[in-house]
């Protein structure tokens, strides 16, 4: 019996963050195309689930979890094949709270140093220990999830953009690095995604603020702002994702690609 179109049966993933929202759908979607999937998240007790996946707590900003979340990987399955840096955190904050009202959502050092630390720290540590172990077999795909707004930048998001953006350059840097070795770097860039239960009350009203505008005013007309005229699915990011993690994009490195309804200059 022939593989799948994908032929990512038999491969092993992890995929970060894979507990909810975007990170839960790619890991569905990798699965569903044959691939084990180790999900490594902060909220998740240990051990094989009904879909055939295995959850490991991790927390994504130290070396010490990470490093261990990739050694029972390879110790469960044998291998890192694929690896996605998709856990990310975003707490809308402003560069200057000019109206002096809500200083809780002035850009403070902690929030900065949390964004940096999951957003950015977290995908160069996991990076690091999978492409270790994808050296040993001479091949390998690392998939960064990034954003448009590490693109464009974000009103009311500059923190978040900008490690979206530091997201951007390691992927065309780690792909120069790895590429030798026959280790694939590539970068998603979402746009706007259908909702999932991550966007908290909490989110939406520092959003609404830093934006100056109510939480009821955040709600846009998709067919004026988007080319496509509306919001993505979060099954498209999980098949592109799937698409890049194959070997039928095997000249695709170093780049990222924009999935955003035509909204974005990508």
């Amino acid at each position: 019996m022939s593989n799948s179109w994908l032929d990512l049966e038999g491969k092993v993933a992890i995929v970060t963050g894979g507990a909810s929202g975007i990170g839960l759908n790619i890991s569905k979607e990798l699965i569903k195309n044959g691939a084990k999937v180790v999900v490594a998240d902060l909220n998740v007790e240990e051990g094989k689930q009904s879909d055939g996946s295995y959850f490991v707590k991790c927390n994504v900003t130290s070396k010490e979890s990470v490093d261990q979340t990739v050694a029972k990987t390879v110790e469960i399955f044998g291998s890192v094949d694929i690896l996605v840096n998709n856990a990310g955190v975003n707490l809308p904050r402003l560069l200057v709270d000019d109206k002096g009202e809500k200083p809780e959502y002035e850009l403070s050092e902690k929030d900065f140093d949390f964004m940096v630390a999951v957003n950015q720290k977290g995908p160069y540590l996991f990076a690091q220990a999978s492409a270790k172990e994808m050296l040993k077999q001479n091949k390998g795909v690392i998939i960064n999830i990034s954003s448009e707004a590490g693109q464009e930048g974000s009103a009311g998001q500059s923190c978040y953009s900008a490690t979206k953006g530091a997201i951007i350059a390691f992927t065309r840097a780690w792909a120069k690095e790895l590429g030798k070795h026959n280790i694939r770097v590539v970068a998603v860039a979402p746009g706007i995604i259908e909702t999932t239960g991550l966007r908290t009350d909490a989110y939406n009203e520092a959003l609404a603020y830093t934006r100056g505008v109510t939480v009821d005013g955040l709600a846009t007309d998709y067919s004026k702002s988007i080319p496509l005229g509306r919001e993505g699915k979060l099954t498209e990011i999980g098949d592109l994702v799937s698409y890049l993690a194959s070997d039928r994009a095997s000249y695709v490195t170093g780049t990222t690609l924009n999935i955003s309804g035509g909204k974005s200059r990508g």
